[in-house]
């Protein structure tokens, strides 16, 4: 069974001065991957300025755009039509070798290959006194301590959006658990490292017609790669496995990598932004 969905990101940049020059690149495409196929983008700004696609050095997909005359508004939008495969995250799970597979993520060789995402970040350092606040359970597979992760952090942030913005680290995660979809993962991928697990953080979009938390833009979820089985995405906002209803556009070590807009703008005074996201699915 698939699914075609249509997103619609917008972006709306209002300055209190002229801006005389600009610079943007939007990572908000989403990638074409085994569960879901790009076949359609449109995109463009207000102000009909130039933009290209490019590749970022990790490897995704951008747009750029660079006006070229003075402004002080400018919209942006952007739509994206894809399939979607359905998908069971329990499906083709290995018998995991419990034993085999503790062995292996302790080895150098497996460290070595997997370093950036073992790597801690600004993002994703845990103050020196919470290191153990979740321990791996080896008595069980390392699959069923990520499930045990993903509840757990699901269970200690309470969701509400507005307290936290996209420089909150950790450290105040932790002192008041509250945040967004951002903190939930940070603090997966930050006990999923501490405990061996190569964790990556993912941007995307989240279809939220079925009564799932997110924000009203773009959604973040981790995948951790688990020995016999490759990446499995783990939504720690939700507490649920990746399945269809998430619209992968990338992944890296935290936010920063995963930014969905970075820019330069030459001007003075305030600035306002206003982003929104809406995905429709139909089978």
């Amino acid at each position: 069974m698939s699914f075609e969905y249509t997103v619609t990101y917008k972006a709306e940049n209002n300055y209190e001065n002229t801006v005389e020059d600009a610079a943007w690149q939007f990572l908000i495409v989403p990638e074409t991957n085994e569960s879901q196929e790009l076949i359609a983008i449109d995109f463009h700004n207000s102000l009909n300025a130039k933009f290209e696609y490019s590749i970022n050095g990790l490897g995704f997909q951008t747009i750029r755009v660079t006006p070229k005359q003075p402004f002080q508004n400018i919209n942006f939008k952007g739509s994206f039509t894809l399939i979607k495969k359905y998908l069971n995250p329990f499906e083709n799970l290995p018998v995991f070798n419990r034993a085999e597979n503790y062995k292996e993520i302790q080895s150098l060789s497996f460290q070595v290959d997997f370093e950036p995402f073992l790597r801690k970040t600004a993002y994703t350092a845990l103050p020196k006194k919470a290191e153990g606040i979740f321990k791996f359970e080896t008595s069980v597979n390392i699959f069923e301590n990520l499930q045990q992760l993903n509840h757990w952090v699901y269970n200690f942030i309470h969701f509400k959006s507005g307290i936290t913005h996209v420089d909150t680290k950790l450290e105040e995660i932790l002192a008041h658990k509250t945040g967004v979809c951002q903190d939930f993962t940070h603090l997966f991928c930050a006990l999923g490292r501490i405990n061996g697990i190569p964790t990556r953080y993912v941007s995307g979009y989240l279809h939220q017609g079925i009564g799932y938390f997110g924000d009203s833009q773009m959604h973040a979820w981790a995948e951790c790669y688990v020995p016999e089985a490759g990446w499995i995405g783990f939504d720690p906002t939700n507490d649920l496995l990746v399945n269809e209803n998430h619209i992968k556009v990338s992944h890296g070590k935290d936010y920063n990598d995963c930014s969905p807009l970075k820019g330069v703008v030459y001007s003075l005074g305030k600035n306002e932004t206003v982003h929104s996201v809406e995905v429709h699915s139909q089978q």
